[in-house]
């Protein structure tokens, strides 16, 4: 069964296990009669088992809808409040004096050099400092009404280049009460890019922080002709004189000031109409150009509402930890759900989130240790790196440690595939685990990439709650599907929310028809009032991706591959972009090879190479430090990190323990990499080859590793 093949495997003495086996069997059977009856688990089983999504007819290709909207597709989230200037006044009037943005206080900067002699920047954090729905409020008017002052006008665009935080919000809020369409960008673009964002856009202002203004703005400047002003977050830069003449730096507090003192009877006619563009937002480019999609206020509350009927009971008892880049679609949108029904956000970052992060000096305590969040967004990269650093933890541990772990573990996977809860285990064994994030995580949303059933499965059993595997583009306002909370199956990302629909297209040229049986297949179609108006001064890719129907609904077609189950959950199963034809003329998924490999401790990051000129699969391989230095260890090499990862020899282990991991996850031979690079480097945003949210950027890829895929097809490489 799948559950077998997830499962830790322990060095238990065989007599000692069946007697150990025995008493738990006992003990299941003594415990289930009061936890039936207690626990309330009964319905979450039920709901478990309902069909969550029917077709809207009987004919083949037929669009899926929830069944909780059925006759009609959801599209606000309180009556009345059709732009997001009313869904936050509406927020800020219900939930005035509670608290929203919470931000930690820098007690102490420092300097740690390292044995290598790099010196890493560490920092010692206080307590969240928050401010209520009613200042951000106050905060985000007076913003407005600065950025009119000077001289910004509706319907125009302004750009935002930031790190996730407060202010960020702040900007945001006020951009959607004065109709300025926001332009975002991810902090870690490159500078080609940033440019391409800034000049497409045509944008007067720009809102940044005082290090992105340093390490990013200051050298491209010069490139974007129209710029006038630059408004840091975070107080006065120390440097003024170096930028060009005609652009003036403010602080995001001096444009507040400004508009404090305003006259604002002017304001009255500037409000949004539900169609009006509120955010333009550029994708992180894991095709080549980032392109900037217009995301309209109708759009993203369709989007919401979707994402919120998903989490139950959301409301004013959770507190949320806001860690992915707010220009990110799937981090906006949680916020937004937050910032809608009550919840407070705090806000960390990937470098101070846990104790063990890179920024938190040793013994200090990162975010969710102080914040203790009940909801949290994480892309798979993320939890995979917990995942992997559990478990080099659980191989640390004593004999008998470890064999009680994998006992625990293995159980309540048992006991989770059956739909039964074990708060024994829970309170005795993974209570320390759950306590990496805080300890009162309720539910953690995942997306921008697909999850591994080992990792997901992983997080249900150790975090003690369930993952809410989604899927969503920007393209869609980040709605799509999301996996209920009792549905503990792996490996699907949900049925359609209640905003949208969802329909398969027979795609030819994979073999993938709607009328498959037991399944149907196609490219995933997307439809629905959440699904944005297209891309900014780019009608041909528009009209590439997007149709609208015989109705006049818009229909975003994905690229992606899915399969609809009884139940009405999607299960992503292919990507059009990732199939390659092979010489010989069988197909290869990149992505399910990626997916099958990168779950190996010795694989940090995995990107799988095809051709149609070759007869067989290469990949790039980002190994995992410890696990290579060990298994160079036992073979007998000796050498520094760069020497390890440049060794042929040391090439072929490694190329051994894929071939296992893909036999053993039931890949096809020709799906196996029969050659690889190992790359002494990770891949991070700041490298360009990968996104914002770890998504593999193949293009930039191929390039960087192009003499090594000279090398490894080789002259004579058939």
């Amino acid at each position: 069964s799948k559950a077998a093949k997830m499962k830790l495997k322990h060095n238990i003495n065989p007599v000692l296990l069946q007697f150990i086996n025995f008493i738990i069997l006992v003990y299941t059977f003594v415990t289930y009669i009061p936890w039936y009856i207690f626990s309330g688990s009964r319905e979450a089983i039920a709901k478990a088992k309902q069909v969550k999504a029917k077709p809207v007819n009987n004919k083949p290709g037929a669009a899926y809808r929830s069944v909780n909207s059925q006759h009609c597709l959801a599209s606000v989230l309180y009556p009345g409040c059709d732009t997001l200037d009313k869904v936050f006044k509406y927020a800020k009037t219900k939930f005035k004096d509670k608290k929203l943005l919470g931000t930690r206080e820098i007690l102490k900067e420092e300097d740690e050099i390292q044995p290598s002699g790099k010196v890493f920047k560490k920092v010692i954090l206080g307590k969240y400092t928050w401010l209520s729905y009613e200042d951000v409020y106050i905060k985000a008017v007076n913003f407005g009404n600065g950025l009119a002052v000077l001289g910004q006008q509706p319907k125009t665009n302004i750009a935002i280049f930031c790190e996730t935080r407060a202010e960020w919000m702040i900007a945001a809020q006020a951009c959607f009460m004065c109709n300025y369409q926001l332009v975002t960008l991810y902090a870690t673009l490159g500078g080609p890019a940033i440019v391409h964002g800034l000049n497409e856009t045509e944008v007067t202002t720009i809102i940044t922080s005082k290090e992105l203004m340093q390490t990013k703005l200051k050298a491209i400047v010069s490139q974007v002709p129209l710029l006038r002003h630059i408004i840091t977050v975070d107080g006065k830069p120390t440097t003024w004189s170096e930028f060009p003449k005609g652009v003036i730096v403010h602080t995001m507090a001096s444009v507040q000031a400004m508009g404090a003192k305003a006259d604002t009877g002017h304001k009255q006619q500037a409000r949004p109409v539900p169609s009006d563009i509120a955010v333009i937002m550029y994708t992180s480019g894991s095709t080549g150009v980032p392109k900037g999609v217009m995301i309209s206020h109708c759009n993203i509350i369709a989007g919401i509402t979707g994402m919120a009927e998903r989490i139950p009971k959301v409301g004013e008892k959770d507190v949320y930890i806001g860690y992915l880049p707010l220009a990110h679609v799937l981090e906006l949108s949680a916020e937004l759900v937050c910032l809608s029904h009550g919840c407070r956000i705090g806000y960390s970052s990937p470098q101070t989130l846990a104790d063990q992060s890179s920024k938190i000096k040793k013994g200090s305590k990162g975010d969710v240790t102080t914040l203790k969040p009940t909801l949290m967004a994480a892309v798979p990269e993320i939890m995979d790196r917990i995942y992997k650093n559990v478990m080099n933890k659980v191989n640390e541990m004593t004999s008998f440690q470890r064999n009680l772990f994998i006992l625990a573990y293995n159980y309540k996977m048992e006991q989770i595939s059956k739909g039964y809860t074990t708060p024994l285990c829970d309170s005795l064994i993974f209570r320390k685990v759950r306590m990496l994030l805080g300890g009162k995580l309720r539910i953690l949303l995942c997306g921008g990439a697909p999850l591994s059933a080992a990792t997901q499965r992983f997080m249900n059993i150790c975090f003690c709650c369930p993952v809410g595997q989604g899927y969503g583009l920007t393209e869609s306002a980040g709605a799509g599907t999301i996996m209920e909370a009792c549905d503990y199956s792996t490996g699907r990302v949900g049925a359609p929310l209640v905003c949208c629909e969802i329909k398969l297209l027979n795609w030819e040229e994979g073999g993938y028809y709607n009328t498959d049986k037991p399944y149907p297949r196609g490219e995933i179609l997307i439809g629905g009032p959440n699904v944005t108006v297209g891309y900014y001064k780019n009608e041909a890719r528009t009209k590439k991706d997007f149709t609208v129907d015989e109705n006049g609904q818009r229909w975003l077609h994905t690229g992606d591959i899915g399969e609809f189950h009884q139940d009405g959950c999607l299960k992503i199963i292919d990507r059009k972009k990732d199939l390659v034809k092979l010489q010989a003329g069988e197909y290869v998924s990149l992505g399910k090879v990626e997916a099958a490999l990168k779950t190996l401790p010795l694989v940090d990051n995995i990107c799988v190479y095809a051709s149609s000129f070759h007869s067989y699969v290469i990949g790039f391989v980002v190994p995992n430090q410890k696990e290579l230095v060990e298994l160079a260890r036992k073979k007998g090499f000796k050498g520094t990190w760069e020497e390890i990862c440049n060794s042929p020899e040391m090439e072929k282990e490694v190329l051994k323990v894929l071939a296992e991991a893909a036999l053993a996850a039931n890949l096809e031979k020709f799906e196996i990499p029969v050659k690889i690079r190992l790359s002494p480097d990770p891949w991070t945003p700041e490298t360009g080859l990968v996104t914002d949210a770890f998504k593999l950027k193949r293009k930039e890829l191929t390039a960087y590793y192009q003499m090594d895929i000279d090398r490894m097809y080789g002259k004579n490489g058939k």
